[in-house]
């Protein structure tokens, strides 16, 4: 959410966003439902000084001047009735609209409609050439069973999984060498948070009610987080941070749940895109400074490059492009790493920076310098999701079909190479 006094003060700004976002916001709408807003309240507090004037002047007032000013104070509550209810209305649109105001990209974001247009900004590391032809993670991870597709579709339904054997100790291996990986970075918290919130800090975050949707949404009325940025966002929700404490730096983990709403038909054979995963994810809090947000940025993008680096997977990092970025998001990164079995890259992260798009939905503030109150900014990015562990079976298989584990795994898998007894 944008401030009302930069949007009123900048509407051609905003006109440019949602272009550049290819968002539908009509700016022009929202300020004249604005001004229907002040002008009822400016009202309706002109209506109440005159309550407060006329009960004054009652105490004191004659027997036939009371009858009088009780009189005109009954019309003036039917009146200011009307214009509270026109109020509420109005209220309802005006905040509707408000949380569909985009935030202003960066300038350095690339035009674009959608990812296909994103921009490749980076690439490390060489492509595998391998002598024979390479198998898909599904082959590699059931013959060797560490997957079991079949049963996972018969508990858990469509998209259900069991990992399993090798394929479980993987994934632990991938978890420890991520937590060892950042407790070398520095200033950053280990955090566990829950997955089942409230629906406020979903709307905080922005993932309500444009993004509703991809959520599920409990019987209570609750949603599940599709990742821990969101219950790391509401931790600090109506908290007010001493500002020699920031930058704040967590490494949030949770269980992870997405409807894949949109996303029907593709990616549907295998674990690259499912409905329930675990995700390390970094949250930064820090001062209100584009110049912090963007230092913050390139730092949080580089860990994971670094990390994806150490794992030996070769990416590529984008620049998303206007169309490919959320209502709140000023600038992203994506990284992707290659698939042998599809001779592409697929993203394993996202690293964002919102400004104050979510600490004002989410009050979290900090006291500067000068005494006065400011909106933190927030930032984000994949620390590890649940598709390097694909992009390893895939990259490292050998002609047998055992897989080589990654160096920097194998002390925590206890062994060199993965292969049937």
């Amino acid at each position: 959410m944008l401030d009302i006094k930069f949007i009123r003060e900048n509407s051609d700004l905003i006109k440019e966003a949602a272009r550049k976002k290819h968002v539908d916001f009509d700016v022009a709408k929202l300020l004249e439902v604005d001004k229907e807003r002040l002008a009822l309240m400016t009202e309706i507090e002109g209506m109440r000084a005159k309550q407060n004037h006329a009960s004054q002047e009652i105490m004191k007032a004659s027997a036939d001047a009371k009858i009088s000013i009780l009189h005109d104070m009954k019309t003036l509550k039917e009146e200011m009735q009307v214009k509270e209810d026109a109020l509420v209305a109005v209220m309802k649109s005006w905040r509707e609209m408000m949380l569909a105001v985009p935030n202003i990209p960066d300038m350095s974001v690339p035009e674009g409609a959608s990812d296909a247009e994103n921009q490749e900004v980076r690439v490390w590391g060489d492509i595998p050439k391998f002598d024979f032809k390479p198998k898909d993670h599904i082959e590699l991870m059931q013959n060797l069973g560490m997957l079991d597709l079949e049963r996972g579709t018969k508990v858990s339904g469509f998209r259900g999984y069991f990992l399993k054997g090798d394929g479980a100790k993987l994934q632990f291996a991938l978890w420890r060498f991520t937590q060892d990986f950042f407790a070398q970075k520095d200033g950053f918290v280990p955090m566990i948070v829950p997955a089942l919130l409230k629906p406020e800090i979903f709307l905080g975050t922005g993932y309500l009610p444009q993004g509703e949707e991809d959520l599920y949404k409990t019987q209570d009325g609750d949603y599940l987080a599709g990742t821990a940025e969101v219950a790391t966002m509401g931790y600090y929700m109506n908290d007010i941070i001493e500002k020699k404490d920031l930058p704040l730096k967590m490494l949030s983990f949770s269980s992870a749940f997405r409807r894949e709403a949109g996303s029907h038909g593709k990616d549907t054979r295998g674990i690259l895109r499912v409905h329930e995963f675990y995700k390390f994810e970094q949250v930064v809090l820090c001062e209100a400074s584009h110049a912090e947000s963007m230092k913050h940025h390139e730092e949080i993008e580089r860990n994971t490059e670094e990390l994806t680096e150490a794992l030996g997977l070769p990416y590529h990092v984008v620049a998303n492009c206007g169309g490919d970025l959320g209502l709140g998001q000023v600038k992203k990164y994506d990284i992707e790493v290659w698939l042998p079995s599809e001779g592409r890259y697929r993203e394993t992260g996202s690293a964002s920076y919102f400004h104050d798009f979510q600490t004002r939905r989410l009050n979290i503030r900090y006291k500067d310098d000068d005494g006065k109150l400011k909106f933190v900014h927030s930032l984000n990015n994949t620390a590890l999701s649940g598709r390097p562990l694909i992009a390893i079976v895939e990259n490292y298989q050998n002609v047998d079909g055992s897989i080589t584990v990654p160096e920097v795994l194998r002390k925590y898998m206890g062994k060199d190479l993965i292969s049937k007894i």
